[in-house]
């Protein structure tokens, strides 16, 4: 394989403000969002060359919508679980795991519901 296998993401939002606001406060970022006529994304920073697809959060209701229990669950990778578990309540989320050791060679997740009912992960070797 030349390239890892995931290319793109796409998280549902049913507020488009609502989840921005969400995501720039739990992992301290800045999200870009654009009209494609109609169908709004939110763009997650993105570097070339680093490891790791690029996504954005998208507001289609014919097309997408938020899942508790549903579908994929997205990773998101960070330096300390617990940095962005800490935000998620403030910020109007909701923990459903706490901070929890995989395996002492692959580290740490946590679980949590977004702003939108959309269950989410995170992944930290420490």
């Amino acid at each position: 394989m030349e390239e890892n296998m995931v290319g793109w993401f796409e998280i549902p939002v049913k507020d488009m403000d609502r989840a921005k606001t969400f995501y720039e406060t739990v992992f301290a970022i800045n999200i870009q969002v654009q009209d494609f006529n109609g169908t709004l994304m939110g763009w997650f920073p993105w570097a070339e060359g680093k490891s790791g697809a690029a996504g954005s959060l998208i507001y289609q209701p014919d097309w997408y919508r938020p899942s508790n229990v549903d579908g994929v669950v997205i990773y998101f990778s960070c330096s300390d679980v617990q940095n962005q578990l800490d935000r998620i309540e403030t910020a109007g989320g909701r923990i459903l795991k706490p901070k929890t050791q995989i395996s002492p060679d692959i580290g740490y997740m946590g679980l949590f519901l977004d702003s939108e009912g959309n269950r989410i992960a995170l992944h930290s070797r420490d």
